[in-house]
Order: C-alpha cells, then structure tokens, then sequence
C-alpha cells in the first residue's frame, strides 16, 4: 500500500504520513528491490512534489511539499543503497546494529568510555595477529625505521579482509531471499531468526570494514 501523496479528488499535495520507506514509495516490505522501478518512481515524484511547483500555492501546500520532497529524498537515498536498505528494515523491525562506527571510535576517546566492540569468534586469531603487526608498524613510523616485510604481511592481511568484506555481502544478499520469501509465507518465527542472521551478518562485515580502515589509517 503506497502513501497518499496527491488527493485522489482535486489532485493537490497533501500532508506527509508517518510511514516507512517502502510504503511511500508502494513497495512491499522486501529486500530484493527493483532500483529501477525505485529511481523511475523517484523522479516522477520528484517533479510533483518539487517546491518551486507551490510558489503559488497556498502556504499550507508549500509546507507541505516541502515535507514531503524532504522525506522523499530521505527514501531514496535509504533505499537504493542495498546496506543502508538492509539496517532501515533491521531498525524497522525493532533491531539495532552494534555500534562499530568511527563516530563511535572517536567519542570513546573523547570520553575514555569504551567503544562496544565484538570480534567475530572466527576473526579472533587474524585480527590478533593484525592488531600486533599494526602496533609494531606504528611504533616503526615513530622511529623512522621501514620493514619491507613487515608491510608485505599487512597488505596480505589486508587483502584477505576486503576478501571477507565482499562474501559477507554476498552472504547478506542470500538472507535477502530467504527475508522476501518468509514475508510472502513464512511464520513469525522464520522472519526473527532471519533477521538475527542478517544482524550478525551486517556486524561481522561492518567490523571487517572497520579493519581495513585502520589498516589503510596505519599504512599512509
């Protein structure tokens, strides 16, 4: 069921809803989504909904066009990213990631509070040995010294991360299926243990992510 963007009646913008993303755009509440349906929709949206269409409209309509553009933008841009997709359905239903952020790194700094993180079991020796490597790395820039070796290991290491990083998302894209197919037939039962692995899978990959961000930190 799509929201009512437009009076059926007169045809002028009427005022914003609450409704999820999906609903605004008339789309179910499924992962695998037609982008390109999305972008048309989007577009076509965009040039009614546009607030130089109201200059002459009455204030309430300009409001309102104005609203309701903003939360267009908003939609698009959560819906075409396929992660940014998968954490609004996630947060839509009542689950939050784990916070592994920068914005997260840096906070816990600030306030020498410390930053929620949890290793992935099956990470834990690579990232102890990463971690090591690393620290020596650093303490090698500060003394001005270069270990070609050294450097070879974090690339490799590197490699095998951004390796991960592309089959968790390849791994994500199967929970997609087995989501869209639970919403068409599955028990409510189906659709909790589906999302929990989506949220495993998301906070895995984000702390993958996360690796080669400190890894690229440490090799500039």
């Amino acid at each position: 069921m799509r929201a009512l963007h437009f009076c059926h009646s007169c045809g002028k913008v009427q005022p914003p809803v609450p409704v999820d993303y999906f609903t605004f755009f008339g789309f179910p509440r499924k992962l695998n989504l037609d982008t390109a349906a999305l972008e048309k929709e989007f577009y076509a949206l965009s040039r009614r909904l546009h607030p130089d269409v109201f200059g002459q409209a009455e204030d309430r309509e300009r409001t309102w066009s104005l609203e309701q553009s903003s939360m267009l933008n908003d939609a698009y841009r959560t819906l075409k990213d396929p992660i940014k997709r998968t954490e609004y359905l996630l947060r839509l239903e009542g689950i939050e990631l784990e916070e592994q952020s920068k914005q997260a790194t840096e906070k816990a700094r600030a306030t020498g509070e410390l930053k929620k993180q949890v290793v992935p079991p099956d990470l834990l020796e690579e990232v102890f040995e990463l971690n090591l490597h690393l620290e020596e790395l650093r303490m090698q820039k500060k003394m001005g010294e270069d270990d070609p070796a050294l450097l070879e290991e974090i690339g490799k290491a590197k490699l095998s991360l951004e390796e991960k990083h592309d089959a968790l998302f390849n791994e994500l894209k199967t929970e997609w299926n087995h989501w869209d197919k639970a919403i068409d037939g599955g028990t409510e039962d189906d659709q909790r243990k589906i999302l929990d692995k989506m949220l495993d899978v998301l906070n895995r990959r984000n702390y993958v992510r996360n690796l080669v961000r400190d890894v690229n930190e440490a090799l500039e």
